[in-house]
């Protein structure tokens, strides 16, 4: 049952062919039993979960319509706010802090279409990483290898929709923390463009970089789960105002129309592992996609998006860390704390350069449509590691895993990041990235590649 689509799900509830409350004790169960293994989950709400389970059965015997995700199984990063239970953002210090009262908006989504929370999942402390080795919490392990990272800063939420503990979870995307776990775990993950999806409820990292999307194993379960969360909410996230058409019902038509596709060189290939460039190029050649395609400044889009990531986090920690440094993660606290001392002139060269960059990725989307670039320098590396090399230069894991998604998020485009279909090696992921405002695309190229067996979600050897 673990490995079940969400639409297999739903279907078998409405159809009173299985009861929510059996799929939501089968996945608790599963939680309970697999994820020591993973380290996946921070928090298993099992009381609400059977609860809202239960609701959705009263609904079905009453004769009431289910929503599109009834009885389906999710959770959520632990930094989405879930009533009465403590948004730990993977600190420490927020173990204290007081529940909040509502669910974050997109968890109230979620809910509403009859989906069931089963708990909160690991991640790098305040989103602040690539890696999901949490101090705190311990390390998030690949499905695929319990000995490798399984990427960060939303490990656990790739984790365990890689493992099929849950066929639904949401994170978080600042500089790559949804699409890098999605690529190293096999799975699919959108970070949709900024302001698209409601941040209300969610504990922020970097407000002008933070975006928040979905992980699932199909495109169609990815696109159902959008169609789910967006929409407005003006008044929980100012920038959250714009409609999108649905997805779902329209996909066949999606997959079916031409795109002009570009293969992104350059900065998002330099110091690529040569597995890596291989996937590129296998899902290049399936788009029939020109090569070589440059974003001029991405180098320096990368070097602004740092800056303003050290920046407005040493801001926001600011007061906590003058008073509560040591209960940080270390690996946390010195970037912190080096952002804190930025000048405020760097933050704000960084904001220009954002024009720039732009218009300059505006003048390539004219001629394409959707471009490629792996959402990874490499394969998962071992947990613990502290340097790889890239060009044959020794450079630091944390620092570098996010190099080819960084100046991405920094213009806020959306990616639909996608698992290259190769079963039984390690998984390697590719960004699929469309014009601002246009979901619709890198869905309708992420569709053609899985209808065409070039990108799939496989299960792990150990959880199939």
């Amino acid at each position: 049952m673990s490995f079940l689509s969400a639409f297999d799900i739903a279907a078998q509830v409405r159809d009173g062919d299985v009861t929510a409350r059996a799929i939501t004790e089968a996945t608790l169960a599963s939680i309970e039993k697999r994820d020591g293994a993973l380290n996946a989950f921070t928090a298993v709400s099992a009381e609400r979960a059977l609860a809202a389970a239960d609701a959705v059965d009263a609904a079905r015997a009453a004769g009431q319509p289910l929503g599109a995700l009834a009885g389906v199984p999710f959770a959520v990063k632990n930094l989405f706010d879930i009533e009465s239970l403590p948004t730990l953002a993977g600190s420490k210090i927020r173990r204290e802090a007081a529940p909040p009262t509502r669910d974050a908006t997109l968890v109230q989504r979620l809910t509403a279409a009859g989906a069931i929370l089963v708990g909160a999942l690991n991640m790098d402390e305040f989103a602040y990483g690539f890696v999901t080795e949490n101090a705190h919490d311990g390390p998030v392990r690949n499905p695929h290898d319990p000995t490798r990272i399984a990427g960060g800063s939303s490990g656990g939420s790739a984790a365990a929709v890689a493992a099929g503990l849950v066929p639904l979870t949401l994170g978080s995307d600042t500089n790559g923390s949804i699409r890098i776990p999605a690529g190293l775990c096999g799975v699919f993950g959108l970070k949709p463009t900024y302001g698209r999806l409601s941040r209300q409820g969610v504990f922020p990292f970097v407000e002008s970089l933070d975006h928040v999307g979905p992980f699932a194993r199909s495109v169609e379960e990815l696109a159902l789960a959008y169609d789910v969360l967006q929409g407005p909410d003006r008044e929980g996230d100012p920038i959250c105002v714009r409609e999108a058409e649905p997805l779902t019902g329209r996909l066949d038509a999606l997959a079916e129309q031409p795109l002009r596709v570009g293969v992104l060189g350059g900065w998002f290939q330099q110091g690529a592992f040569p597995d890596v460039l291989a996937a590129l190029d296998r899902v290049a050649q399936a788009l029939s996609a020109d090569t070589d395609v440059i974003l001029s400044g991405a180098q320096a889009a990368r070097a602004a998006a740092f800056c303003l990531t050290a920046f407005e986090g040493g801001e926001l920690h600011h007061d906590d860390l003058a008073v509560r440094a040591m209960d940080y993660d270390p690996a946390v606290r010195d970037r912190l704390l080096a952002g804190a001392l930025l000048p405020q002139g760097v933050a704000e060269a960084a904001r220009r350069y954002r024009t720039i960059f732009r218009d300059e990725v505006a003048k390539v989307f004219q001629r394409y449509d959707v471009l490629l670039a792996p959402a990874s320098v490499c394969p998962a590396p071992p947990i613990g590691q502290a340097t790889m090399e890239m060009d044959g230069v020794p450079v630091s894991v944390r620092k570098n895993l996010g190099a080819f998604t960084q100046p991405i998020s920094y213009i806020g485009l959306p990616v639909v990041a996608a698992p290259v279909n190769r079963p039984g090696q390690l998984p390697i992921g590719v960004q699929i990235i469309a014009p601002p405002w246009r979901e619709d695309l890198a869905f309708a190229a992420a569709l053609r590649l899985q209808r065409a067996g070039v990108v799939a979600a496989h299960p792990p050897e150990a959880f199939a």
